[in-house]
């Protein structure tokens, strides 16, 4: 019998004919190794059919959990369904910090690896570049251990699932840090135009959130490292934009309690970089999102772009973030070999209405040659986003290799990554 689970905002019901949640490494490569085919569950918090699968399930939250300090490699192991939250008050109470967190800590280390998922900050890589050790189990229910420099590595991390269930992840830490958050209302949108380095640059981690309602960014958040800013915020004003009164929440309207701690009150790094509080769920999955990556020197023609869809965008949209985040040299990842800036959209909950908008969005975008979110809602045919990853045919190889029936592939990863191989 089928049974039915969603994703986090339940706009997608998995249609897997089973769900297995093993309770031991062996159990779980016992239960690969006899599937046609099988997909591995992170927290949900996908907005499209990444995480489906046409035959099972695999939860890995029933297996031990792994967070594991190396203090002479300064690294530390985890287990594949570790959530961000619970390592970061591990890291943080041993001393250790991981350099970046995205705007939920809810979410899970290997899921948001797999995903390129990532926080903000010019210097600040995706959370997958933290990464550099992956164990996964493949096709056949072996254990396959792969380490930052080998010839197949920078094709494992952002891997969407399609190689094996990851179960361990080696990631870098550093010491422990403390930041202050500020938060700045109304910028002016033409002050982007001579000043979008000035701001994005002024703190460790930068995010502006806009509702396209007006020609202004509503909200300007400014995380800073305490200690490493010379002349700490809050300004007068930031080009325009001046000191928030009280508490912010980044959707119009919403009580700030759940948000983390604004007005500079210094607190560990791992209370301050997400946007939220580990002990709240932001809303309650009653929103779609979609987020686009184009290279960072397009930021501001692209920010002009979207602008003239402002008509568009604001009646089907809750907010909109964007934020900067430094290249790597992962083949699937959004920022292979160009820094970029994150144009994030958080919809209203309705595909009818806000699809149709997507499509305005990317013809408009097309010129800066966008890398969608691969775990959020886009339209790009697959044609046209396999020729944005130069690295593509290499990661079809790597696949190949890994799982040669492609039995952790599903229509999603087929279409958009494994076509044409």
């Amino acid at each position: 019998m089928t049974q039915k689970l969603t994703n986090w905002a339940r706009n997608i019901t998995f249609a897997a004919e089973r769900i297995d949640a093993p309770s031991s490494l062996d159990e779980l490569r016992g239960l690969i190794a006899g599937h046609a085919k099988v997909r591995v569950l992170g927290s949900g918090h996908s907005f499209n059919r990444i995480a489906d699968s046409p035959g099972a399930l695999v939860s890995l939250d029933g297996l031990p959990q792994v967070v594991e300090i190396d203090t002479a490699s300064a690294t530390v192991r985890v287990s594949g369904s570790v959530r961000y939250a619970e390592l970061g008050r591990r890291l943080h109470d041993k001393g250790y910090a991981v350099p970046n967190m995205a705007s939920l800590p809810h979410i899970s280390v290997a899921g948001s690896c797999a995903t390129a998922t990532h926080g903000s900050g010019d210097g600040n890589g995706s959370l997958a570049t933290s990464v550099s050790a992956i164990e996964m189990v493949t096709a056949g229910g072996d254990l396959v251990a792969l380490e930052r420099g080998g010839e197949a590595f920078d094709g494992a991390v952002v891997a969407l699932g399609a190689l094996g269930a990851v179960v361990g992840l080696t990631l870098d830490v550093v010491p422990a840090f403390e930041v202050r958050q500020y938060v700045y209302d109304s910028l002016p949108v033409e002050a982007l135009d001579d000043h979008f380095e000035d701001i994005v640059s002024r703190a460790y981690s930068v995010s502006m959130f806009t509702d396209w309602r007006a020609s202004r960014i509503d909200q300007v958040w400014v995380k800073e490292r305490v200690g490493q800013v010379t002349d700490p915020a809050p300004l007068p004003s930031l080009f325009g934009a001046t000191p928030a009164g009280g508490p912010r929440h980044p959707v119009p309207g919403m009580p700030a309690v759940h948000c983390t701690q604004q007005l500079g009150v210094p607190g560990p790094w791992f209370e301050r970089l997400p946007h939220f509080r580990p002990d709240f769920t932001p809303s309650s999955g009653e929103e779609l999102q979609s987020e686009y990556m184009v290279a960072r020197h397009d930021a501001v023609a692209a920010l002009h772009a979207l602008g003239e869809l402002r008509e568009h965008i604001a009646p089907v949209l809750q907010i909109s973030e964007i934020r900067t985040i430094a290249a790597d040299r992962q083949w699937l990842s959004p920022f292979y070999e160009r820094d970029a800036v994150a144009f994030h959209f958080t919809w209203i909950k309705d595909p009818a209405a806000v699809l149709p908008v997507l499509g305005l969005i990317e013809d408009r975008l097309a010129p800066f040659a966008p890398r969608p979110h691969w775990g959020k809602l886009f339209t790009v045919p697959p044609a046209t986003l396999q020729a944005r990853y130069p690295r593509l045919h290499d990661f079809q190889a790597l696949a190949q290799r890994y799982d040669p029936t492609a039995k952790f592939a599903n229509d999603f990863v087929t279409e958009h990554v494994l076509a044409g191989a």
